[in-house]
C-alpha cells in the first residue's frame, strides 16, 4: 500500500506494508492489488492483546490467512533506547507487562465534533485574566537559535535518555533525541517495510517561511503507578491559566516524552509543522505520536484566534488532567 496523506494533509506518497497509528493520527492509504486473490488488512492493538481484520477480495466469499499473533513487545529500558540503566531497581514496574495500550489501535474514523461539548466549568475565570505570572513562556533570548534544524536534536548515540522507576526520566540524565527514523517499540522494520515520521513529506512548503520568534518547551509527565498524566507535572486543574500565542506569531512547540508510554499529542484549531529533516518540505499534522523518551519539535503559525483544546488524544490520559487551553490573542 502507499501512504498519500497524513492527518489530512497530501504527503509525496511512501510505499510501505505496516504503519503505526496513535490515536486521532490518520493516513490515506491506496490499495493496488495485483494478483487474483484475496488479501487481509489487518490491524493490530500494540500490546498484541486483540486485533481486527477486513479482506480485500475480487469475488465474495473469498478469505485470507491473518498474520500470526506477534510477542508482546518488550518495554524494558534498552527497548526505549535508554542505556547504561544495569543496576536501577525496577522492581515497581512488575505489573507493567499485562498494560492494556489497545487504546492505540487504528482511530481513523474518529469524530472529533463532540469536542465543542467539552465540560469547560475549569474554564470560567479565563477571561481577562493576568497572564504575566506565566514563566518561561518568553523565550525571547532564543533568537539566535533560528534557522536550526531541531530534526536531530538532543539524544546523540549512545547518550539517550535514562528512564526510571515508575515511569520518569532520570533527572539530570542526557536529554532526549527525536526517533523520526524508527517505527516504535515492538516493530521490527526488517520485516517488513514500515511508515516512519521521517518519511513524511509535503508537496509543496507551508506558505509561512518566517523563523520561529520563540520556542515553547512542554514536558509530557506522568507516574504510571499512581496514574498521573499532565503537561509539566500539573494537571489541568492546578493550571493557573491558558497557555498564550500572539496572533499570527510564528513559534516553535518542543514536546519531550518523561513518560515510559506513547501519547499522540492534538492541537486544536492549528497545525503542527513536524521538523522531520525534510527541509521546506516538513509535514503538517493535527497529532504528534511521541514515543517514550522521546523529543519532538513543530512550527506553528498561530494563525486561529480563540481558545483551543491541545492535550493528550488517549482520552483517559486527558481526563487525568494531561490537557491545557491554548488561547490565540
Amino acid at each position: 500500500m502507499t501512504v498519500v496523506a497524513a492527518d489530512g494533509q497530501p504527503v509525496q506518497p511512501i510505499p510501505v506494508d505496516e504503519f503505526r497509528i496513535g490515536v486521532a493520527e490518520t493516513y490515506d492509504v491506496l490499495v493496488s492489488p495485483e494478483d487474483d486473490r484475496a488479501y487481509t488488512i489487518f490491524a493490530e492493538a500494540m500490546d498484541r492483546s486483540g486485533y481486527a481484520r477486513a479482506t480485500l477480495a475480487p469475488r465474495e466469499g473469498m478469505q485470507a490467512d491473518i498474520p500470526e499473533r506477534r510477542q508482546i513487545a518488550d518495554r524494558g529500558m534498552e527497548a526505549m533506547g535508554a542505556h547504561g540503566m544495569g543496576g536501577m531497581d525496577h522492581s515497581g514496574m512488575s505489573n507493567m507487562a499485562g498494560m492494556d495500550h489497545s487504546g492505540m489501535s487504528n482511530m481513523e474514523g474518529m469524530d472529533h465534533s463532540n469536542m465543542s461539548e467539552m465540560d469547560r466549568s475549569n474554564m470560567s475565570n479565563m477571561e481577562g485574566m493576568d497572564h504575566s505570572s506565566m514563566a518561561g513562556m518568553d523565550h525571547s533570548s532564543m533568537s539566535n537559535m533560528q534557522g536550526m534544524d531541531h530534526s536531530n536534536m538532543g539524544g546523540m548515540a549512545g547518550e539517550q535518555a535514562k528512564i526510571g522507576e515508575n515511569g520518569l526520566l532520570v533527572a539530570g540524565e542526557a536529554q532526549p533525541g527525536s526517533r523520526y527514523d524508527q517505527a516504535g517499540i515492538g516493530i521490527d522494520p526488517d520485516e517488513r517495510r514500515v511508515l516512519v515520521y521521517r518519511d513524511l513529506k509535503a508537496f509543496t512548503p507551508w506558505p509561512d517561511r518566517r523563523e520561529p520568534g520563540r520556542e515553547l518547551e512542554l514536558h509530557l509527565t506522568g507516574n504510571m503507578e499512581r496514574y498521573m498524566w499532565s503537561f509539566d507535572g500539573k494537571k489541568f486543574s492546578e493550571v493557573t491559566g491558558p497557555i498564550h500565542f500572539e496572533k499570527d506569531e510564528r513559534l516553535r512547540l518542543i514536546l519531550i516524552n518523561d513518560t515510559m508510554m506513547e501519547h499522540p499529542i492534538h492541537l486544536h484549531g492549528m497545525w503542527m509543522e513536524l521538523e522531520n529533516g525534510q527541509g521546506e518540505l516538513i509535514p503538517r499534522k493535527h497529532t504528534l505520536n511521541v514515543k517514550p523518551g522521546e523529543r519532538v519539535s513543530a512550527l506553528i503559525t498561530a494563525d486561529a484566534e480563540g481558545s483551543w483544546a491541545f492535550h493528550c488524544h488517549l482520552l483517559y490520559h486527558m481526563d487525568a488532567g494531561m490537557f491545557r487551553v491554548v488561547q490565540v490573542s
